[in-house]
């Protein structure tokens, strides 16, 4: 199939790229390589891909709607994994405006797309688990209510699954919205808990641990994310009760860490302790993320197998690696 893949320069979007063109996909992927967080880690992520047959790359930005239907009509996309977005929580406190531009926007330019696109199977879109806000109820299912956000971030993705719906309701097209929850592996973006962990680490400064280390996540590693996605692909929704082929799926770990378990395994990877400077809770985070998978493994055969015992490690090591840091 030829697929576009948007952001595809970040950290999931370049693991995604290389999952399809190992399985023979013809990839178009496009970035605009912002400087968010450093653009060089995403030249390095990108670089795997020099002089791959079935791989192109266009830097673009998705917010302009005129490239984005050029891109379409030049590319025709079977199939479309959207996951350009400006990401973060906390940065939605201070740039509200990107959130808009990229996550609103942008992600009506790429469903403006879709609904042209004469061969197009399926789009999958990233969501998050932060649309489930406050929520009291554990595990969060896609069952759930989800009118609360806590932040500007979570509300452009529910906005996100709203828009999807409607275009599917009046286009006709699959399309399906993944809830990823706090994603972590090799290549990670530098402003998640175990790169920001491991750098202080190595530039010998104390970790910010917020709420004092009051908080559980379902950290999921970037495999099992992947697995995910690469599933929900190969299945394009089905029509709902009112035959509305759109569909939402948590892609959790199902198995909730404490934030000081998590620096544990951290502090073992990298093979010392950890300075501590405890915090008080910050605007936008939620106390706990827990996923109910059971949908997303009954229809997708959906399957996490990496503990956090398993996944830090790896991460720790590539830290290392990329950093010439010695064991």
């Amino acid at each position: 199939m030829k697929i576009l893949v948007t952001g595809v320069a970040g950290f999931i979007g370049s693991y995604v790229a290389q999952a399809l063109l190992e399985r023979g996909d013809v990839v178009l992927g496009v970035d605009n390589l912002n400087d968010y967080y450093d653009p060089q880690l995403k030249r390095d992520r990108l670089k795997q891909f020099e002089n791959h047959a079935r791989f192109t790359f266009k830097k673009m930005d998705i917010g302009d709607k005129d490239v984005v239907s050029d891109l379409f009509r030049d590319f025709v996309p079977d199939a479309v994994v959207h996951l350009a977005a400006q990401a973060g929580v906390r940065y939605s406190l201070e740039n509200p405006h990107a959130y808009i531009q990229s996550n609103i926007v942008g992600h009506l330019n790429i469903l403006e797309g879709c609904r042209h696109a004469p061969n197009l199977k399926h789009l999958v879109y990233a969501s998050s688990s932060s649309v489930y806000g406050g929520n009291d109820k554990q595990p969060f299912s896609t069952e759930d209510k989800v009118d609360s956000p806590v932040s500007l971030y979570a509300a452009t993705k529910k906005s996100d699954e709203l828009m999807s719906h409607c275009y599917s309701h009046l286009y006709q097209f699959p399309s399906t919205g993944l809830r990823f929850f706090t994603v972590y592996g090799p290549w990670g973006r530098p402003d998640m808990t175990p790169f920001v962990f491991t750098l202080a680490m190595k530039e010998g400064k104390a970790i910010k641990v917020f709420n004092h280390g009051q908080m559980k996540r379902d950290f999921t590693y970037i495999d099992d994310i992947v697995d995910g996605i690469i599933s929900a692909l190969d299945k394009p929704a089905k029509p709902d009760a009112k035959g509305v082929r759109h569909a939402v799926y948590n892609i959790g770990n199902n198995a909730p860490e404490t934030l000081m378990d998590y620096i544990v395994e951290i502090e073992k990877a990298y093979g010392q302790e950890a300075k501590k400077e405890m915090m008080d809770m910050q605007p936008g985070d939620v106390h706990e993320t827990f996923a109910d998978i059971d949908e997303t493994t009954q229809v997708l055969g959906y399957k996490p197998t990496t503990p956090i015992s398993k996944g830090i490690p790896k991460f720790v090591q590539w830290f290392k690696d990329y950093y010439g840091v010695s064991n």
